[in-house]
Parts: structure tokens; C-alpha cells; sequence
């Protein structure tokens, strides 16, 4: 599901929301039926394994301090605490060969990396943990352009290997064309209109929505 809009219209916010890092003021914010906006810490914490964030800048979501190796290993001992070091190791090793971060990289910091380097090793531990569902608060808007349709076709990858659904947070309609299988368009913090994207690029029915697709370039 790709959420798009212009900016200050509440993307964002309905990222964090659905991540648990803001309370809702009203509504509710509902995970495979259940809801989970008014439940403790404590029993968010299975939860928070099968729904990981990927977040807007590469340059500030890596703590500076820590090597990649143990950004990448942090997770995956904290959720499988019970994991002997060589296996969080081997899991590590198998996620970073995956999304295309060299092993040779395990013992520099994040400040040694370019952003989509960054924004790979940041992909890279959202799912050392095997999530099923992930937020991608406009993960290409730090990146160059070339780079960004690398990253895109990395989250494309994964999704099909690993089975994952995507909330994908973005301003970039031909993004949204790539990627999306429905779209959501927010204007002014309401959700304005919802369709699959074939339909909305096609045939879109808010006069919004129809204002934003003019605007895109058209080759």
C-alpha cells in the first residue's frame, strides 16, 4: 500500500502511528485484526518482530558509534535471545549477502558508507528479524536518483523472496506506479481516496488526486 500526498499532509504521522512510536489522539490503529494501539510495551514486543520501520534518512537511522556488524546483530539478539552468537552471526551474514552489503563491511561505521550504502545496511536490518510487514517512511528521498531505483528494485526483491507487505510512505507518483499494488492519497491529514493503481492512474475520481497526477512529467 503506497500512502501519497504532499508534504505536511500526515504520511509520516500515519507511519509512526502504525509503528507505535506516537499514540493515537483518536481511532485505532488495528494489526491482522487485533488492535494494538492501546496495548503495554510488554505486549507489543512480538508484535514489534513481525513489523519493523525503515526510516526516511540513512544518515540519522544508524547510530554513529556502532559498527555495522553489531547494528545488524542488535536485533536479532534481542528478539532470539536465545540464538548462540555463531548462529546470530550466520544470520547476519545471510541478510547482508541478500540485499547487497558486502561482508567486508561488518567492522566499519556508518559514517565510512554513501547513502544508499546507508539505506541498504538499513534495509538490510529490518529484516534480519523476518518481518512480515514493513514501513517505509519515504526510504529514496535522501538518495540520487540512479540510486534510488537500485534500493526500489532491492525492497521489490525482498518482497517477493521473503513474502512481504509494504507501507510505503512516498511523494514520487512514478514510484508509486513501480511499486504500488493499491494506493492511499492523503490531503490535508484525510485519507481522500483509495483504489488499486492500475485504477488510480488510470481513471483517479478525487479532484486532488487528479491535481497531482497532472503534475507529473509525462515522457
Amino acid at each position: 500500500l503506497c500512502v501519497v500526498g504532499e508534504t505536511g499532509c500526515g504520511k509520516s504521522t500515519v507511519a509512526r502511528l502504525v509503528a507505535g512510536l506516537l499514540a493515537p489522539s483518536a481511532g485505532e490503529v488495528r494489526y491482522a485484526g487485533a488492535r494494538i494501539d492501546n496495548q503495554s510495551r510488554r505486549d507489543l514486543a512480538p508484535l514489534r518482530r513481525r513489523m519493523q520501520m525503515i526510516f526516511q534518512n540513512p544518515y540519522a537511522s544508524l547510530n554513529p558509534r556502532m559498527t555495522i556488524a553489531q547494528a545488524l546483530e542488535e536485533p536479532v539478539r534481542y528478539h532470539n535471545p536465545d540464538l548462540a552468537p555463531v548462529d546470530v552471526r550466520a544470520k547476519v551474514l545471510e541478510v547482508m549477502q541478500a540485499v547487497g552489503v558486502d561482508p567486508s563491511w561488518r567492522d566499519r561505521y556508518p559514517h565510512e558508507f554513501s547513502g544508499g550504502q546507508r539505506q541498504r545496511i538499513a534495509i538490510a536490518r529490518a529484516l534480519t528479524v523476518d518481518p512480515e510487514f514493513i514501513i517505509a517512511d519515504e526510504p529514496l528521498a535522501a538518495l540520487d536518483v540512479s540510486i534510488q531505483a537500485q534500493v526500489l528494485n532491492l525492497m521489490l526483491e525482498a518482497k517477493v523472496a521473503r513474502g512481504l507487505t509494504y507501507l510505503f510512505i512516498t511523494h514520487d507518483l512514478s514510484v508509486v506506479q513501480h511499486f504500488g499494488t493499491r494506493v492511499a492519497v492523503l490531503y490535508l491529514g484525510t485519507v481522500c481516496e483509495l483504489a488499486d493503481t492500475a485504477t488510480l492512474f488510470a481513471a483517479p475520481k478525487h479532484p486532488y488526486t487528479r491535481a497531482l497526477l497532472s503534475a507529473v512529467p509525462q515522457m
